[in-house]
């Protein structure tokens, strides 16, 4: 299985003792004492990155996913090899999630590089888990596939059908204002989340799985399937079938993730009202192909292309219906004029040749057409004023729309420690017509940029019957999560960016119709503020270890949040399509 110049097998990525054949042998005697003969060990070998956890909920059924993808490259002639990483839950993640994606990214990457491998299957599912991986598989450029935990059931709670976590924020919310008491509370907490995989709303998950789909680095059809359906281990088994094909085809990420792969995956972003995260994290994996992702085009796509899947929080249906609907290929067969249909994917085929095969649902109501689509433009808004000179992010279709033109009067919290203490206080001077400003929460500020931008009403108006407010801050907020909140701001307020300049009692005009987000103060004030300023205090802990690599490197929100050394030099911008 090697031509002397490409090892391959067993043979590829020796153990460095000096004698490459001693290296061979010491490797096979090992690796013979899990019983392994000396034919399966001629077989091309697939890696598997098995993410199960007894902390993650999303991957638990992972290990059936790895059974069933070791009976597909068995069935192919290639060898199976499961490797654990680093598995990321995002309610069991401290401080956030976000903070360890790059080391579950670091991770992956150096497991895949460090083991021999001629392909690897990347089982991911919640939040950052499959990010990381594509940011692993675009750095390792191994041949590789993403394979989806999938979505989780819906459950019921008196008659209503329950989603988590959309739902998990507006029973919370309702809680909060009283309007259900504690044992109320506790029994929609039994019923939220009632089987494995991820959450069924258009959350960070199911907008990553969506992402990757339309990227071409899964099988097409693979992004909806719902964890617990049977068809969900069929789909595991063809990827370790396919995983096999392209380790002898030698079909690596860099031919799949092209320019034209990621244009495709922001058109996709923008028509199923995805997660605002998802703009952060196809950066990210853009990033280390030296591929920048443009803001501008974004916004731009978003100008053209309409929300059309009718899913929550923009809609009103789950991740099953999306299913049943005819899954992804519903919506792409929506998108074609939008699409460069001829980026190829890891199927073999054209994301075109993908789209004409896929399954069709006459009478479905899930996705709509161009013609009637759930929200005139596409789910997000980039934003730019003086507030956020390097970008700011708004999902609009899970917006207000009586807000998305609003002058308001700031209140400020400094950070997250700030907004706990004060921001149910019964004195807190606050209307329903402020705007509740977090600071301090960013990439560096927080540290890990949490989803904390989703800020809680202040329970005295939630008891008024407020449900939503203007909320901006420099922080990320849930996929699953609704209301007029503006997100990333940039640069973030740890390093001086504008928002550390704003005070209680300020002015701030949002105007998404016109992208603007603007701090209503002259601009004389504004330089003496900044001249006063001061840097805030370092982290503790933050001397040593993956904290301080995480604080001294990582990036803004606009190139990803990733570490700065992890991308390629001189990115080119992803641009529109001719004539689009």
């Amino acid at each position: 299985m090697t031509d002397g110049t490409n090892p391959r097998g067993m043979r590829k990525g020796l153990t460095r003792y000096g004698d490459e054949g001693f290296s061979l042998f010491l490797r096979k005697a090992f690796i013979k004492a899990m019983g392994y003969s000396d034919d399966a060990l001629e077989r091309p070998i697939i890696g598997i990155a098995d993410t199960g956890s007894d902390y993650n909920a999303c991957h638990a059924s992972v290990p059936r996913l790895v059974a069933a993808v070791k009976r597909g490259v068995m069935l192919a002639g290639g060898l199976p090899m499961a490797f654990p990483t680093i598995s990321l839950h995002e309610s069991f993640s401290h401080p956030t999630s976000m903070f360890l994606r790059n080391l579950m990214a670091m991770d992956t990457e150096e497991m895949v590089r460090a083991q021999p491998m001629d392909a690897v299957v990347l089982i991911g599912g919640c939040d950052k888990t499959i990010p990381a991986q594509l940011m692993a598989a675009a750095s390792a450029d191994v041949p590789a596939l993403v394979l989806p935990t999938g979505p989780m059931m819906t459950g019921h709670w008196r008659g209503e059908r329950l989603g988590a976590c959309t739902d998990c924020r507006r029973f919370w919310g309702m809680y909060r204002a009283g309007e259900l008491d504690d044992e109320e509370i506790e029994d929609v907490n039994d019923r939220l989340a009632p089987t494995a995989g991820t959450c069924m709303v258009m959350g960070t998950a199911s907008t990553m799985a969506c992402m990757t789909e339309a990227l071409g680095m899964m099988l097409p059809g693979g992004a909806t399937i719902p964890a617990v359906h049977a068809d969900r281990e069929r789909f595991a088994e063809r990827t370790g079938r396919r995983a096999v094909e392209i380790a002898a085809e030698d079909l690596r990420p860099e031919r799949i993730m092209t320019r034209d792969a990621f244009h495709n995956a922001l058109v996709t972003l923008q028509a199923i009202g995805g997660s605002t995260n998802g703009l952060v994290h196809i950066t990210a994996v853009a990033r280390r192909l030296g591929i920048g992702i443009d803001l501008e085009e974004f916004d731009s796509i978003g100008r053209r292309v309409p929300v059309l899947v009718d899913l929550k929080p923009s809609g009103d249906h789950y991740m099953e219906h999306l299913h049943d609907a005819g899954g992804l290929n519903a919506v792409l067969r929506e998108l074609r004029s939008e699409l460069r249909t001829e980026a190829f994917t890891v199927s073999g085929r054209t994301l075109g040749e993908n789209i004409e095969i896929g399954d069709r649902v006459p009478g479905q109501t899930v996705v709509r057409t161009r013609s009637d689509p759930i929200h005139p433009s596409g789910g997000m808004a980039v934003l730019r004023g003086n507030l956020a000179p390097g970008g700011a992010v708004i999902k609009h279709s899970a917006a207000s729309p009586r807000l998305l033109d609003h002058t308001g009067r700031a209140v400020v919290f400094d950070s997250l420690a700030d907004l706990a203490a004060r921001v149910d206080d019964p004195d807190l001077d606050v209307e329903p017509d402020d705007v509740l400003v977090l600071r301090g929460a960013g990439p560096k500020g927080a540290p890990g940029m949490p989803e904390a931008g989703y800020i809680p009403i202040p329970k005295k108006l939630a008891a008024r019957g407020v449900k939503d407010m203007v909320r901006l801050s420099d922080a990320r907020m849930s996929g699953t999560a609704f209301g007029t909140i503006v997100l990333h701001v940039t640069p973030e307020s740890a390093i001086g960016g504008p928002l550390a300049l704003v005070e209680t009692g300020d002015r701030i005009r949002l105007d998404a119709g016109a992208r603007r987000l603007d701090l209503l103060v002259p601009e004389e004030e504004i330089t003496a503020r900044r001249e006063r300023w001061t840097p805030p205090p370092p982290h503790p802990g933050s001397e040593r270890g993956y904290l301080r690599l995480f604080l001294d490197t990582v990036t803004q929100a606009d190139r990803g949040c990733d570490f700065d050394f992890m991308g390629r030099p001189g990115p080119s911008s992803v641009r529109p399509a001719p004539g689009a």
